[in-house]
């Protein structure tokens, strides 16, 4: 398992921007939008994975993970 499964990541139709917005409850701001859901999701995956090694490369601590909540992971295979 990659260790980026472990952050929920939410994509979600936003009527105020008329386009598809992430969010992550794991407090990685990306800041991802388009009017295309799936895309706008695998980039958000990419930062989260970016943001984890960049963590790593500085000897940060990681950020708080979300544990057993794999569901938004999964939908990058049904989206």
């Amino acid at each position: 398992m990659k260790e980026s499964a472990r952050y929920a990541k939410i994509v979600e139709w936003s009527e105020e921007d008329q386009c598809y917005v992430d969010s992550s409850p794991s407090r990685i701001y990306s800041g991802c939008y388009g009017p295309d859901e799936k895309a706008v999701f695998n980039e958000l995956c990419q930062v989260v994975e970016e943001t984890i090694a960049l963590y790593h490369e500085d000897g940060k601590p990681l950020l708080w993970s979300t544990p057993g909540r794999d569901c938004a992971n999964k939908m990058q295979d049904v989206a």
